[in-house]
């Protein structure tokens, strides 16, 4: 359990690290921030959801101890194939590989004061609110607990 609770801890301040020039930051760049502070830490940077596959659609973005993360910054369209990447990466016996699936976006609030306040186009993009809504359509498919984080800015 305390393996855990360090895990939660160690993507929060991950997620909300000092050093992201919020302002700054586009679609793709914050990817390459999240990216590099991720690894920096540890976790294993896409791997496989299906053994053997080669194929960049089929990898999820971190994994560490168990534990998947899927940053969804994208368009919103994405949010199913992400979704089930959690289901094959508990379910699958070749895989096997988390517990937890954590979902990573942004709020509506934070792309409005993206475009309003920086002058950057997050327009289209999935957002928190969003993949709550969807979530529970899935919960047939999705065995695995899956929490969703909704980064904002106030």
């Amino acid at each position: 359990m305390n393996g855990t609770l360090a895990i939660k801890q160690e993507i929060e301040e991950t997620l909300t690290h000092h050093s992201i020039q919020i302002p700054t930051l586009s679609h793709s760049e914050f990817n390459k921030v999240l990216r590099d502070k991720f690894i920096g830490k540890g976790w294993e940077d896409q791997p496989d959801v299906f053994q053997g596959e080669d194929e960049p659609s089929a990898r999820m973005d971190f994994l560490k101890e168990r534990v998947g993360i899927e940053v969804g910054f994208w368009h919103a369209s994405f949010i199913g194939i992400d979704l089930l990447k959690f289901y094959v990466s508990s379910y699958s016996s070749v895989v096997d590989q988390i517990d937890i699936g954590i979902y990573v976006t942004t709020t509506k609030s934070f792309q409005k004061n993206m475009r309003t306040e920086f002058d950057q186009n997050w327009d289209g993009s999935l957002n928190f609110e969003k993949v709550v809504r969807y979530l529970p359509q899935f919960k047939s498919a999705i065995q695995v607990p899956t929490y969703v984080l909704g980064i904002d800015i106030g």
